[in-house]
């Protein structure tokens, strides 16, 4: 299933920045350097388990649950 990446960064984003535009641009920051360029995925990006799981440890580093 292609798009789950997108989803997951959506939603860590979404969690942490909670509609706030300067931390949106903050969390996506941070989230580059942690290895992450959240501009880089679509909808039709494939998922890659590396990638998932990068993200499940950035949001436990943020303090975020995601589904």
């Amino acid at each position: 299933m292609a798009g789950k990446i997108k989803q997951q960064l959506d939603a860590l984003i979404a969690e942490v920045a909670k509609n706030n535009p300067i931390l949106v641009n903050t969390t996506r920051t941070k989230m580059i350097l942690k290895g992450i360029n959240p501009n880089k995925f679509t909808q039709d990006s494939p998922d890659d388990p590396v990638i998932l799981e990068k993200l499940k440890d950035i949001a436990e580093a943020f303090g975020v649950k995601l589904r």
